[in-house]
């Protein structure tokens, strides 16, 4: 596994590093210049700054419309979609459909990150080296975590980042099996891209120190700033994909649109275009003022929004680190402006900032708290991130369930959370599984009837039904059982006095998930299935044998054409 992991790496590794230079390529192409877009973008003509987001939007949205759907949008969802739920296979056209699609959208200044990408690159690297090898599922799962590992550790010239990335985000697994073959991933990818790219941070780190104690309550009143930020982003950005889908228009040429109003946009903040690292290095070190902080938070959430919601293909990650970096030194100015004796630069309160963002957006705080660690490699920091960073991720826990990439699979009906097997059962109907052929016990009929025909039946349980067919009770052999023993009274007995009146049932229109929920915990062997407009017309019943019967079939044909789609 070692000598996979190290495969993975270095695949990995020269993915990151051909994407940045794939990036650039396109950059220049656009552009002109491959420079920080901030300052390219300044010296071109306003026809150009609207017409190449268009342009690039409209490449983009044919390439995802015909090749591969799941290339849309941060890409980090559908890598944790399928290690839950496709025991980690990737259809191996992913690589290069997605690696097309994010460098057209990044390079043309859609207001995305690379990192996603990058991740689901990797990811899907990692899964074509587990197909090719025929390894098992748990095998399959790790090596995607290889590949999402090494494609962030590369990117951000951090390697523990990257592997706390694949482990706390993309796996949920901090077992040793896993855990050793993520990080000899992360390390080799990070000394391929040190060998290419050169062993520098990934920002303009300034000086950092805590100037007192009193600080601690201003991060921790920063902790909750930003999670409202972060809050806000997830809000709009699934809002804004919301008013796409509902825009009636070639699901190809909504990017088209997306980029023209990114290209408008970008004139007066050129800030918001490409991955904004340059607006984040200009944060850092104080260079913007703090209304421009103000309104670029606002300004960049739409931009990004927009450029996912209407179809671009990119990560959310660095609009994460960029809206951070603005919050922070925005309250960093209003803290060191009230309290300049105590508190540290705003610059400082910028890179704290940044950290509290992702870990609200992504969930996870060890990923972001390692991160910014191992970009400033100054220690004193590691109290107010540690601090700011839980704060920020419990408040916006509080606010929203689900991270920014579980949200999205819950809008699918996904929920990761519950596992492979809820997922299939919810996608089944009762009504497409359940039995037509009903056995039905009439109100009026005497136990020596019944017991006839349950000696001939294969069920013990039976839906009882008056003059009209309608459903009024459920009748089991057990409760037959306890009235035939009782002699003074048995012959008097019909099938209405002992039958259950409260029927426990489900819709033709119901899953089978919330079926089996059901049976389970009335301990039925049969449920009867009704008319989802009237509850009382029965039109068949389900057992437990159907549910499994149903489930096992679903494997089968998910399995045979997820291997014919790879």
């Amino acid at each position: 596994m070692a000598f996979l992991a190290i495969v993975v790496g270095l695949a990995g590794g020269v993915g990151a590093v051909g994407f940045r230079y794939l990036i650039n390529f396109v950059q220049t192409l656009g552009y002109g210049s491959a420079d920080e877009l901030l300052d390219v973008v300044q010296n071109i003509p306003w026809v150009v700054r609207i017409i190449v987001p268009a342009l690039g939007g409209l490449l983009v949205g044919l390439l995802v419309y015909f090749f591969a759907r799941e290339a849309k949008g941060h890409g980090v969802p559908e890598v944790m979609e399928a290690v839950a739920l496709k025991g980690g296979v990737i259809r191996k056209r992913l690589v290069v459909v997605k690696s097309l699609a994010s460098a057209i959208c990044i390079g043309s200044g859609g207001s995305v990150g690379r990192e996603g990408p990058i991740v689901q690159i990797g990811s899907a690297i990692g899964s074509s080296v587990g197909q090719f090898l025929n390894v098992s599922p748990d095998r399959m799962r790790t090596l995607v975590g290889c590949g999402a590992a090494a494609g962030i550790a590369a990117t951000f010239n951090a390697p523990i980042a990257g592997s706390m990335f694949a482990l706390e985000i993309i796996l949920g697994d901090f077992g040793l099996a896993t855990f050793s073959p993520i990080v000899i991933s992360a390390v080799t990818a990070t000394a391929v891209s040190r060998h290419y790219l050169g062993d520098f941070p990934a920002f303009i780190v300034p000086h950092y120190e805590l100037v007192s104690v009193w600080e601690f309550p201003l991060y921790i009143s920063m902790g909750f700033f930003c999670a409202f930020i972060a809050f806000a982003f997830i809000k709009t950005l699934y809002r804004v994909e919301d008013l796409f889908d509902a825009f009636v228009f070639p699901e190809y040429l909504k990017a088209v649109v997306g980029g023209l109003i990114l290209g408008v946009a970008g004139m007066a903040f050129p800030h918001i275009l490409g991955v904004g690292y340059g607006a984040i290095d200009l944060s850092l070190v104080q260079k913007i003022s703090w209304w421009l902080l103000l309104l670029l938070i606002v300004i960049k959430i739409m931009a990004t929004s927009i450029t996912i919601g209407s179809g671009g293909s990119g990560g959310i990650f660095a609009p994460s680190l960029f809206l951070g970096a603005m919050a922070g030194g925005f309250f960093g100015v209003v803290v060191h402006a009230i309290f300049p004796g105590i508190t540290a630069s705003p610059g400082a309160y910028g890179i704290v900032g940044m950290g509290a963002v992702v870990s609200a957006t992504t969930h996870g705080p060890l990923t972001a708290i390692l991160m910014l660690f191992e970009m400033t490699g100054d220690y004193k920091i590691i109290l107010p991130l540690m601090i700011t960073c839980i704060i920020s991720s419990l408040a916006v826990r509080w606010l929203l369930k689900e991270s920014i990439y579980t949200l999205k699979l819950i809008r699918r009906g996904v929920d990761i959370r519950e596992g492979r097997e809820v997922n299939i059962l919810k996608s089944i109907k009762v009504g497409d599984v359940m039995n037509s052929s009903v056995e039905t016990v009439p109100e009026n009929m005497g136990l020596e009837a019944f017991s006839r025909m349950v000696s001939k039946s294969k069920y013990n349980s039976f839906p009882v039904t008056g003059a009209n067919g309608r459903l009024t009770g459920i009748l089991s052999f057990n409760d037959y059982s306890e009235a035939i023993f009782n002699d003074d009274l048995k012959d008097l007995i019909i099938a209405r006095d002992i039958a259950t009146k409260k029927v426990v049932t489900v819709t033709t229109e119901d899953n089978l998930f919330l079926a089996l929920e059901r049976i389970t915990q009335k301990d039925f062997s049969i449920m009867p299935v009704v008319s989802p407009e009237d509850h009382l017309k029965l039109e068949g019943v389900l057992t437990r044998r159907d549910i499994i019967g149903a489930y096992d079939k679903a494997v089968i044909k998910k399995s045979l054409f997820t291997k014919a789609d790879t």
